[in-house]
């Protein structure tokens, strides 16, 4: 069972404005910001962003990417249009993907440090 995912960012500033409206579109808000992490939940953080404690730069993993389900198609095209308002890049705009299942609606998106996240719901409306 996971309890946490976290994702290395080279600038904690830049995270916190991208994320904070992006993880907003999801349903989620700051439960977390120390010096050199940021974090993200409903309740308990769930999900954040850290300066990588070996003092390397952060970089993206190759074939690496986070999805967060949602409730609704809306939630979708509302998280793409934040991440885009915000910097990040789009990766697969919000629509059916039904090569993965007849309902799987999906957006993929690139936040500044080039981190691949997802939001996706299996609501048919």
């Amino acid at each position: 069972m996971l309890h946490h995912v976290s994702l290395g960012t080279a600038d904690l500033n830049r995270a916190r404005a991208f994320y904070d409206l992006v993880m907003r579109e999801l349903g989620l808000r700051r439960t977390l910001d120390v010096e050199d992490a940021v974090g993200y939940g409903a309740g308990i953080t769930v999900f954040s962003l850290n300066i990588p404690a070996d003092g390397k730069p952060a970089s993206a993993g190759n074939g690496v990417h986070l999805a967060f389900e949602v409730e609704a198609r809306s939630a979708v095209d509302a998280f793409h249009a934040a991440a885009l308002a915000q910097g990040g890049v789009c990766e697969g705009p919000p629509g059916l993907r039904p090569e993965y299942d007849a309902n799987y609606y999906a957006a993929f998106v690139r936040d500044p440090d080039g981190n691949k996240i997802e939001a996706v719901t299996f609501v048919a409306s």
